[in-house]
């Protein structure tokens, strides 16, 4: 399993879905719905459904359902994978996490963290600055 926003899909995106892919035989992903993005990071530039969308047209993904707003641990719960990769720059301890699912009665499952991407353009914000910056100068 992993989650994530996928505002703006970017190779840090492929690279991390394809980490997590290699590491199961299904990769079920979790698309952030539009108010968690709101509280957790910022307005979402695309809906939920369009992400979702978007996301599981790419090659490594089986399966996408949208997060529930509340207790990530349902969503967890109801997916029931044996791996949580975590997105290089998302913001869960792994450690942490693995306790609060063992508290939980799902401590049977790994957390890993996936590696940093070379090539990628540094997350949605950078991308979505870039873009204003470059609308001034035309």
């Amino acid at each position: 399993m992993a989650s994530g926003v996928f505002d703006l899909i970017h190779t840090g995106h492929i690279s991390y879905l394809e980490q997590a892919k290699a590491l199961g035989d299904e990769l079920v992903v979790v698309v952030a719905c539009d108010s968690t993005v709101r509280r957790r990071k910022h307005e979402p530039i695309t809906p939920e459904d369009m992400r979702a969308r978007i996301v599981g047209s790419l090659k490594p993904v089986d399966r996408v359902i949208i997060g529930k707003d509340g207790d990530m641990y349902d969503t967890v719960r109801e997916v029931a994978p044996d791996i949580i990769v975590l997105g290089f720059d998302q913001t869960f301890d792994p450690e942490e996490m693995h306790s609060r699912l063992a508290e939980r009665g799902m401590g049977d499952i790994r957390v890993v963290r996936a590696t940093e991407c070379a090539d990628d353009l540094n997350a949605t914000r950078r991308i979505v600055q870039r873009i204003r910056d470059m609308g001034g100068s035309s």
